[in-house]
């Protein structure tokens, strides 16, 4: 059964928002902390790990009442079930969505096409385990007899975005072989990343499903070229792996069949970390971790498929997020992370949230007429405060932060950790309460200024507050804690697309810009006339073609 096509702004819950909206749209967050002095603890969920503190947002109990509402009547449970059990959701590809199915435990049956699929993926993570474990204890060598000690992941998308985001994430648990990614067609960056490797000791994993992605396969036989300079023919199957379903196609690049990890359909690129494309994190900080990180996106899914929407984290973030983008026209969201490890966190999340619902027609085939989407954006605490926070304390956009804290340091320096998350802390409080008139005077006055002084510096050192922030407090980062993390964003993604009434799965915004630009590039390469281009773009190819003569 297909999603159902609810617009939401024709529901009761939507008018009753707007109506609210109105009531409180000018109201002071630290207001509603006077009033009710068990805000904090009714706005927090403790959930295994994970405290998440929604009490610094511009909302009071009606708004929460409402949004639950909005979600009642789009019947999120019922496309909840619909995504968990395996119904064709991704409609437009026609196609279910059954990332999740990849963490579940193998006594688990997820039935697409009248198959359990859960053997076929145990077959799969058993395949990724025991050669992940022959690569790391050196069982499996290279041509030469030697251990490896690199590897490089080729990929684009979903097949680099995820995996490269986690082994830089997890980079605490790794082991002794050093992982690079290669994504960008951009051949100085292919050559500054294998410059400085042996290519008797690297291993090679290219993720591609169809393996015909123009970047992918550009950039592997790119490798294999650099590879065969100094190596045999026969040499590329045992240090060339794929990941993909195309099998004709990978064995004519000369990779060994058994050296083959395959993907399904059911698994969108952004959401595929989880299957056979996490191979190179897998390697890189072994697949006990790997598996825990899978583990605890599972921990994540019960939670979400099971809990009351009042105290589900996915759904309740997902909420905030509609009620600031379609209430407040808060066009973007920054995410800001407490760790230097997440540095490639909100690179990752742009691309799921932004691919996914980065869209203007509805599951009825009709226009939207709501904003869908949000703008994703941030860098790790403290770098941030240093580099945009001046925005979002005193400029004029309204940008809800969720801040992601963590109370353990890995490396157990205490006094680092102290410094960190009380930036964390402060910050929330600061953007919450902002700095009156009459406290930046008395602040002018105690450090010695003049009357005239204080008059002309006050207004620049206001500071208005009530900006809404969000507070992801989690105990310590490990395989299993990201793993739940990532899941928690994956489902606010799902949430806020059902409740758009969009469909979240597809990605056909990606295929006009490929599709031109191989044209292009056929023109280019026949050096033939460039023709049925516009003005502009026909200057900028002349222009290109004289500089490359």
């Amino acid at each position: 059964m297909a999603l159902k096509t609810i617009n939401p702004t024709s529901t009761k819950a939507w008018k009753k928002l707007e109506a609210h909206f109105k009531d409180i749209k000018d109201a002071k967050i630290k207001d509603w902390f006077t009033k009710n002095p068990n805000r904090a603890s009714q706005f927090t969920v403790k959930w295994e790990d994970f405290y998440v503190d929604y009490s610094k947002n511009r909302i009071s109990d009606k708004t929460i009442e409402l949004l639950l509402e909005l979600a009642d009547e789009v019947d999120l449970r019922d496309a909840t079930t619909k995504y968990f059990e395996g119904d064709i959701i991704n409609t437009t590809e026609g196609r279910e969505v059954l990332h999740t199915a990849l963490r579940n435990p193998e006594t688990a049956k997820v039935i697409v096409d009248g198959k359990n699929i859960m053997p076929e993926i145990y077959q799969v993570k058993n395949k990724i385990k025991n050669f992940s474990n022959q690569i790391i204890n050196g069982d499996l060598k290279s041509y030469t007899e030697q251990r490896f000690t690199d590897v490089v992941n080729i990929g684009i998308g979903g097949s680099d975005l995820g995996p490269a985001m986690v082994v830089d994430s997890l980079a605490f648990y790794s082991n002794h072989l050093k992982t690079h990614f290669i994504s960008n067609v951009d051949g100085d960056h292919v050559n500054e990343v294998i410059k400085n490797l042996n290519p008797e000791t690297t291993l090679f994993v290219i993720v591609s499903k169809t393996f015909t992605t123009q970047e992918t396969l550009s950039n592997a036989n790119t490798i294999r070229e650099w590879f065969l300079k100094n190596a045999p023919q026969k040499a590329v199957a045992k240090h060339f792996v794929a990941v993909s379903t195309n099998i004709e196609k990978v064995k004519a690049f000369g990779i060994d069949e058994t050296n083959i990890f395959p993907m399904w359909n059911w698994v969108g690129g952004r959401f595929s970390l989880w299957s056979a494309v996490g191979l190179s994190i897998s390697l890189s900080i072994g697949f006990e971790n790997f598996d825990k990180l899978l583990s605890g996106a599972h921990k994540m899914d019960e939670h979400f498929k099971r809990e009351p929407f009042a105290k589900n984290i996915p759904v309740i973030t997902a909420l905030l997020s509609i009620w600031y983008n379609n209430f407040f026209k808060a066009e973007s969201e920054a995410i800001i992370p407490y760790s230097q490890y997440l540095n490639q966190f909100v690179t990752y999340l742009q691309q799921g949230v932004m691919e996914s619902n980065g869209k203007s027609i509805d599951r009825n085939g009709d226009k939207v007429n709501c904003q869908t989407g949000t703008i994703i954006w941030g860098e790790p605490g403290t770098n941030s405060q240093h580099a945009f926070f001046q925005l979002i304390h005193q400029g004029t956009k309204l940008i809800p932060a969720e801040f992601i804290g963590f109370a353990k340091p890995l490396y157990n320096n205490n006094e680092h950790q102290d410094k960190l998350m009380s930036n964390f802390f402060a910050q929330t409080e600061a953007l919450m309460n902002g700095k009156p008139k009459n406290e930046v005077i008395n602040e002018l006055k105690t450090q010695g200024y003049s009357e005239e002084e204080i008059i002309k510096l006050t207004p620049f050192k206001v500071f208005q507050g009530n900006k809404p922030t969000t507070t992801i407090l989690i105990n310590k980062l490990t395989p299993e804690s990201l793993g739940k993390l990532i899941a928690m964003y994956e489902h606010k993604i799902f949430v806020q697309g059902i409740i758009w009434n969009i469909f979240s799965y597809d990605q056909f915004g990606v295929e006009l810009g490929k599709q031109l630009a191989n044209n292009i590039l056929e023109e280019i390469s026949t050096k033939t006339s460039f023709n049925n281009h516009d003005k502009s773009t026909l200057n900028l190819l002349k222009h290109y073609k004289d500089l490359t003569k």
